[in-house]
Formats: C-alpha cells, structure tokens, sequence
C-alpha cells in the first residue's frame, strides 16, 4: 500500500528492554577493529576488563545497537518500499558514559518526515532515546535519517521545514590524519553484535546488490571514525565525546585502508573518511562534539 505520511508519523513503537554484558561491549569494540594492536594501552580498555575485572568502558557508539526496534520500515502498515531505503546519516548525544554492562530501555519515535517529490523519495528521521532501565537516567539520543528512495510524492501530511542540513565542512588543510586498516572478516565480527543483514556476510547476496564482495556496515564504520578521534584527539579520553553525527557517501569493504581526517574548531571536530585503496569517500559531513 501507499505511504501515508500521518499514519507513519504517528506510528507507535513499543519499549525496548536491552540487557547486555562485558562481553557483548567487548565483541562490540572488536567489531570496529580495537585491539589490532594488543599492546596499545588505549585500545585495551574497550575489550579487556582488566584484573580487577571493572576496568572495561563501553565506546560511545556502542549507543547505536542498544534497544535497537530492528528493521521495522519492511513491516506491511508502513507503506514503506522497504527494498529502496538507504541509510543517509546516523546521529548520536551521549548524555552519560554508557555502562560496560547493564540493561537499558529504549523508546523509538519518528521525528521526521519530508517529500522530496514524485521520484525523488523521501527523508524519514526515527530517534530513539535510551535510558538506564532501572533508575530511568538518559543514556544516549540516537537518530537514524533514511532516504526512501521509492516514497515520495505523497504531498501534504508530512513534516514542516527541511531535514536537517549537512553538517558544513571547513576547507584547508586538515589537523589530523588517522589511517586504521580494518581485516578482512571485520564485518563477520561487527555482525554478531545484532546487524544479521546477509549483505554484509554472503557473497552471492552482496553479487545481486551490485557490489563485488559483502560490504562493511554502516554502523560498523562510523564506530571506525569514531576510534580515529578518540586515538587521535581525545587520547582514548571517551567521557569528552558529547555526540557523533555522519553522513554514508559510499560502502567501505571489509580489509579497507580507513583514513579519517580531522579538523578540529573548539568544541567540534569535522571528519572526512575515505578508503585508501580505492580513493572512495565513505563518510563525509560529519563532526564530532566535544565535552
């Protein structure tokens, strides 16, 4: 059935309730690649918990998979032409250090909905607000812009105003250059932190995707970009990460050279990702706010 942009914005979603443990934040970091260097000090704290065994911190993107309402657009009251959905930006506020281990209550909402016109798809903005289960103290903002490539022309009923612009990116050159390579089985790794998506496992379906080999997620690369920051900047300091906000421009492959670069302007720092063997610009428009 068509969308029906009223309908769609008042959709309800039920609360999600998301316990997880030190290994589960452990298996998340490993996912990004932290720990390729074993004897880096920084990287360690996200996937060893130390001999006191309290010593472990959960990195902020780890926001992104908590109390996560899964891939709800594919479900049939949506209207939503689920096959020609693609992930534009993803956005995160930490409001307190997540805990390495814990159970969390998250609650999903849409926030947005804007008609680019017939043929031209829509933007649907989704937040989600996550909040320790048992006290009710906020945790983290997430918001998820997707662009649905088959929807649009549905006129009045959506959202007033714009979606959000890109973050404006600063010309020069750049402060800092972070290279990270990430291995080859990354997104098998990243995988089994709950993104089952065949696209990023199975090679014959990456083939009928039009993609060469399965391709590393989305979520699975801004955790990179994040890691390029708090190494580079932050000196793995992960409490003066405030928020995270990117835009995907193009896939990055599992095994990829990531180089991110950072300029940095008092509190924010802008990023630019781009995959060194093939010259691709991954993420771009994106920031980083700081603490």
């Amino acid at each position: 059935m068509p969308i029906d942009p009223r309908r769609l914005l008042a959709r309800p979603f039920p609360a999600i309730e998301h316990a997880y443990t030190q290994r589960d934040t452990q298996l998340y970091a490993l996912g990004l690649g932290l720990g390729a260097d074993p004897l880096d000090a920084g990287q360690l704290r996200y996937v060893y918990e130390g001999q006191d065994g309290a010593a472990l911190r959960a990195m902020p993107t780890m926001a992104n998979i908590l109390a996560y309402p899964g891939f709800w657009a594919r479900e049939p009251d949506t209207g939503i032409t689920w096959q020609k959905l693609l992930h534009a930006e993803q956005e995160i506020h930490i409001h307190a250090p997540l805990p390495a281990a814990g159970r969390v209550r998250g609650q999903t909402r849409i926030t947005g909905l804007w008609d680019r016109g017939e043929g031209k798809g829509a933007f649907l903005q989704q937040t989600r607000e996550i909040s320790d289960a048992a006290t009710g103290q906020p945790l983290a903002t997430v918001k998820q812009l997707s662009l649905l490539r088959g929807d649009g022309g549905f006129g009045e009923g959506g959202s007033a105003g714009a979606p959000p612009a890109p973050h404006a990116m600063p010309e020069g050159e750049p402060d800092h250059v972070c290279d990270l390579a990430t291995p080859a089985q990354l997104a098998l790794i990243y995988r089994l932190s709950g993104d089952l998506n065949p696209l990023h496992a199975d090679p014959a379906v990456a083939a009928a995707a039009g993609f060469p080999r399965p391709i590393l997620h989305g979520m699975a690369l801004m955790g990179v970009a994040a890691h390029a920051v708090l190494r580079t900047v932050l000196g793995y300091d992960d409490t003066r990460l405030e928020g995270m906000r990117v835009r995907f421009t193009a896939p990055a492959w599992p095994g990829d050279t990531l180089r991110t670069e950072m300029w940095v302007q008092g509190g924010t720092v802008s990023l630019r990702t781009t995959a060194l063997e093939r010259g691709a610009v991954v993420l771009n428009n994106a920031r980083v706010d700081l603490r």
